[in-house]
């Protein structure tokens, strides 16, 4: 089990008290907190709010540095802030922290109505589960409209989903890495790292947090392994880890390649941060995602969409190759743009351009 991290600069507002969320698989869940930070004032017209959606393991420390609560800097450090492209001298900027994650939001390690973790009775929810949550979110803060809608990789299919949802309600739009529903390779991928978890004798069937230090963060950690490789891509390892240098020195340091022990030390780190049902939570969700689900198809939902919108593809990125922006952008008649950005780093391009990403924020935003 994660511990819960002392809680930084997050805020917490409590939804689904008196009636909880209807979920979009069937049943019905709550009472569910929403860990959020903001940055930036209100104006008084509320016109200047922008939602900002973090990735998969991201959550709502987006900007502000390392700190008890933040173990890291914010995960767009340098993106957020006066004069920056995300100004917080003209917008205010939300950035909450999904439903099912472990970072400061309702997930399965939370605490049910028994005293005890939630555990495997935790309910498979959707992208459409955690914008209902951000929905009743922004009505809590009093935000009615959205000037933009902004997210990277399960943050765009966030972003996407508030767009045809709620289509009044996001003026602009930016979609980063992403997709209009999950491809078969992204969901035999996400199977895969939800097999490597629930193999590992520590699972116990998703109920270990009684069991302190024996939860399956072997399992975890390999989950971890599998998405970093679709993370990233041929040229980044290709630099860093030059394989012709450590054959010629055959064989390799204790047997193994710098590549691997590189993977498993970045996937140990991982499983001390993260937990493992919000993991699989999170995954499925995902594997989840089509936004032409009950809509008449994903033709028709993108249709749905009054916002003005940036789609920005990575050129790198095999896990959302820019085929699925394309498909999206050429799909969304309200008005959009395409971007194509270079990165050696895969998918993960749309954490770390910082100068190529620049540009497109500002003209997202006006």
């Amino acid at each position: 089990m994660v511990a819960a991290p002392p809680t930084g600069q997050r805020r917490f507002v409590q939804l689904f008290h008196s009636a909880p969320l209807p979920l979009d698989g069937g049943g019905h869940f709550g009472p569910i907190t929403i860990a959020y930070e903001s940055w930036g004032q209100l104006n008084p017209a509320g016109s200047n709010a922008v939602l900002l959606l973090h990735g998969f393991s991201g959550d709502s420390h987006a900007a502000g540095p390392a700190e008890p609560g933040h173990p890291t800097p914010g995960w767009w450090e340098g993106l957020i802030g006066p004069g920056l492209p995300l100004d917080t001298n003209r917008f205010h900027v939300i950035c909450p922290n999904a439903f099912g994650s472990c970072l400061g939001s309702t997930g399965p390690a939370s605490l049910a109505h028994d005293g005890h973790p939630y555990g495997s009775r935790f309910p498979t929810i959707t992208i459409r589960d955690m914008v209902a949550a951000e929905i009743a979110l922004a009505d809590a803060l009093g935000i009615q409209r959205w000037h933009a809608v902004i997210g990277g990789s399960m943050g765009a299919m966030r972003a996407l989903e508030w767009a045809i949802s709620r289509p009044a309600a996001v003026h602009r739009l930016l979609l980063m890495a992403s997709s209009a529903y999950a491809s078969a390779e992204q969901i035999g991928l996400h199977a895969a790292q939800i097999r490597a978890i629930e193999l590992d004798p520590n699972f116990r069937g998703g109920n270990y947090y009684n069991h302190p230090g024996q939860g399956p963060w072997r399992g975890l950690s390999l989950a971890r392994s599998i998405a970093r490789i679709s993370y990233g891509c041929e040229r980044e390892l290709a630099k860093q880890f030059d394989r012709r240098a450590e054959t010629d020195q055959e064989p390799p340091h204790h047997g193994r390649y710098a590549v691997e022990a590189d993977l498993e030390q970045q996937g140990e780190e991982f499983a001390q941060r993260f937990d493992a049902n919000s993991y699989i939570a999170l995954t499925r969700a995902m594997s989840h995602h089509d936004v032409g689900r009950g809509r008449g198809g994903v033709a028709a939902a993108l249709a749905l969409i009054q916002a003005r919108t940036q789609v920005v593809s990575i050129q790198s990125d095999r896990l959302f190759p820019p085929r699925l922006q394309l498909e999206m952008a050429r799909g969304i008649s309200s008005g959009v743009t395409y971007t194509s950005i270079d990165s050696r780093n895969g998918h993960d391009g749309f954490l770390t351009e910082h100068s190529q990403l620049a540009p497109v924020l500002r003209q997202t935003l006006g």
